[in-house]
């Protein structure tokens, strides 16, 4: 890079069974659905809330359903990832 870029330390206090994400934007830019429209990041995180609870391995396999059924005819539009952790 040619800019020398600032980042910021922050502390978050986690407990047991807390999920952390991290993702690229390609889920919530995909389009998709029945208005062929974004699915963007309110409703992407809200899916993700109501999933937090389930097993990781069903998370990773619902999330790789959704975006296809999201898809539906349209390309993919970008890198698609989402990482999630559970703290024990």
């Amino acid at each position: 890079f040619s800019h020398a870029t600032d980042f910021k330390s922050h502390r978050i206090k986690l407990e047991s069974n807390d999920t952390l994400y991290l993702s690229t934007d390609g889920y919530a830019d995909q389009f998709g659905g029945e208005s062929g429209k974004k699915m963007k990041r309110k409703n992407f995180k809200n899916y993700l809330q109501t999933i937090a609870n389930k097993p990781m391995e069903y998370q990773r396999e619902i999330l790789h359903v959704k975006v296809d059924e999201w898809k539906g005819g349209f390309e993919q539009i970008d890198d698609v990832c989402v990482m999630g952790a559970r703290v024990d």
